[in-house]
């Protein structure tokens, strides 16, 4: 992708964000947009950071540690988005500076021993909003499950609960799924604590109804850096995109 390109990219989807906010009469420097990149190369990194660009997503940790480090010459906040494997949390604890996808007491323990004792590690609860079996997250309905993971995250000194994160099953309504999401922050905010100010939902074909719906944080990849086969990068319409 050339600089015109890429920059025409971001302009876009900032233009989206932009009009998406007015029309819920928010502000969209309140909105923060984490560029997924995974798949995409350094250089490809490198290039967005020069258009002012400066939160990534990465899914895969494997992927996602030698791109980290070829940039670390950059002032990049790195946001984990992916599953959580239990073998890699102390990799992805050293690496990231967000981690979006925390669903089992289990991973937010082993995250909180892991974590440099120097460094304070936001953490999102990942919910999922429609019972779809193909993605992770803490049932909806299970707030007994939601309550026990945001304990043990408040109750760790090394990590910082900021809110919730979910990814919607390809049929569910955008404003219906986001809506469900929102309601639920809501009703968290006492026990979410004093940093509970992060709804992380929407990606490149239906993040104006995150917005709409109150994401503080959006992640779009191929709306930035070009489709992927099979994506679709303007709104949405049909379908959710399973790509971000």
């Amino acid at each position: 992708m050339s600089s015109a390109t890429a920059n025409t990219a971001l302009q876009t989807v900032l233009d989206r964000i932009t009009a998406s906010a007015r029309i819920v009469n928010r502000d969209a420097a309140d909105i923060r947009l984490i560029a997924v990149s995974k798949t995409r190369t350094a250089d490809e990194v490198r290039a967005m950071t020069g258009l002012g660009v400066s939160s990534f997503g990465e899914n895969y940790l494997q992927e996602a540690l030698p791109k980290i480090e070829a940039l670390r010459d950059l002032s990049i906040c790195w946001h984990f988005i992916g599953h959580i494997q239990g073998n890699k949390t102390r990799e992805i604890a050293t690496a990231f500076e967000w981690v979006h996808t925390v669903d089992r007491e289990r991973i937010a323990e082993r995250l909180c021993q892991q974590t440099p004792a120097d460094k304070t590690l936001n953490v999102l609860v990942q919910v999922n909003v429609d019972a779809d079996p193909a993605k992770g997250g803490i049932p909806i309905a299970d707030r007994d499950g939601l309550d026990g993971v945001m304990s043990t995250i408040r109750n760790c000194p090394r990590l910082r609960l900021r809110g919730l994160m979910t990814i919607l099953a390809v049929d569910t309504p955008p404003l219906d799924g986001y809506s469900s999401l929102k309601r639920l922050f809501d009703e968290c905010r006492d026990a979410g604590g004093p940093h509970w100010d992060t709804l992380s939902m929407g990606m490149s074909a239906d993040f104006e109804q995150a917005i709409e719906s109150g994401a503080t944080q959006v992640r779009v990849g191929s709306a930035l850096f070009g489709s992927r086969e099979g994506s679709r990068v303007g709104p949405r319409v049909g379908p959710k995109n399973a790509l971000p």
